[in-house]
Protein backbone atom coordinates (compact mmCIF):
# COMPACT_ATOMS: atom_id res chain seq x y z
CA UNK A 1 0.00 0.00 0.00
CA UNK A 2 1.31 3.67 -0.90
CA UNK A 3 0.94 6.38 1.25
CA UNK A 4 1.98 9.94 -0.06
CA UNK A 5 2.51 12.42 3.31
CA UNK A 6 3.44 15.76 3.09
CA UNK A 7 5.55 16.74 5.72
CA UNK A 8 7.11 20.37 5.02
CA UNK A 9 7.53 22.97 1.89
CA UNK A 10 8.14 21.14 -1.57
CA UNK A 11 9.30 17.84 1.19
CA UNK A 12 7.03 14.43 1.09
CA UNK A 13 7.47 11.14 2.60
CA UNK A 14 5.86 8.45 -0.30
CA UNK A 15 5.04 5.14 2.51
CA UNK A 16 5.41 1.87 0.80
CA UNK A 17 5.63 -1.77 2.35
CA UNK A 18 9.42 -1.87 2.48
CA UNK A 19 10.73 1.85 2.46
CA UNK A 20 9.83 5.47 3.24
CA UNK A 21 11.53 7.56 0.79
CA UNK A 22 12.07 11.48 1.14
CA UNK A 23 11.10 13.60 -1.87
CA UNK A 24 12.42 16.85 -2.41
CA UNK A 25 10.89 18.89 -4.86
CA UNK A 26 9.79 15.67 -7.26
CA UNK A 27 13.43 13.50 -6.49
CA UNK A 28 13.80 10.94 -4.39
CA UNK A 29 16.84 11.74 -1.84
CA UNK A 30 16.70 9.58 0.81
CA UNK A 31 15.51 6.54 2.00
CA UNK A 32 14.52 4.28 5.30
CA UNK A 33 14.26 0.63 4.65
CA UNK A 34 11.94 -0.59 7.09
CA UNK A 35 12.91 -4.16 7.05
CA UNK A 36 16.69 -3.27 8.44
CA UNK A 37 15.61 -0.17 9.94
CA UNK A 38 19.20 1.76 7.61
CA UNK A 39 18.89 5.26 6.31
CA UNK A 40 19.83 6.02 2.81
CA UNK A 41 20.87 9.38 1.39
CA UNK A 42 21.45 10.49 -2.35
CA UNK A 43 25.23 10.76 -3.03
CA UNK A 44 24.33 13.49 -5.84
CA UNK A 45 24.37 17.25 -4.81
CA UNK A 46 21.13 18.83 -6.06
CA UNK A 47 20.77 22.29 -4.14
CA UNK A 48 21.36 23.75 -0.75
CA UNK A 49 17.31 23.65 -0.63
CA UNK A 50 17.56 19.57 -1.10
CA UNK A 51 20.45 19.66 1.05
CA UNK A 52 18.74 21.25 3.65
CA UNK A 53 15.82 18.78 3.42
CA UNK A 54 18.12 15.85 3.61
CA UNK A 55 19.54 17.11 7.10
CA UNK A 56 16.10 17.95 8.33
CA UNK A 57 14.56 14.38 8.09
CA UNK A 58 17.56 12.44 8.78
CA UNK A 59 17.90 15.08 12.28
CA UNK A 60 21.64 13.54 12.91
CA UNK A 61 20.80 10.24 12.18
CA UNK A 62 23.65 8.41 10.34
CA UNK A 63 22.36 7.03 6.77
CA UNK A 64 24.34 5.06 4.20
CA UNK A 65 25.81 7.13 1.14
CA UNK A 66 23.88 5.52 -2.09
CA UNK A 67 23.73 6.48 -5.80
CA UNK A 68 20.90 8.44 -7.01
CA UNK A 69 19.99 5.47 -9.27
CA UNK A 70 19.70 3.44 -6.16
CA UNK A 71 16.81 5.92 -4.93
CA UNK A 72 15.08 5.94 -8.05
CA UNK A 73 14.77 2.37 -8.08
CA UNK A 74 12.65 2.53 -4.62
CA UNK A 75 10.39 5.14 -6.33
CA UNK A 76 9.32 3.51 -9.20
Amino acid sequence: MLKVKPIGSNMTELHTDQHVILFSYETPVAALRKGDHEYLRTDKFWSQTTSRHINKWLQGVEAQTVSQEYLYAFSK
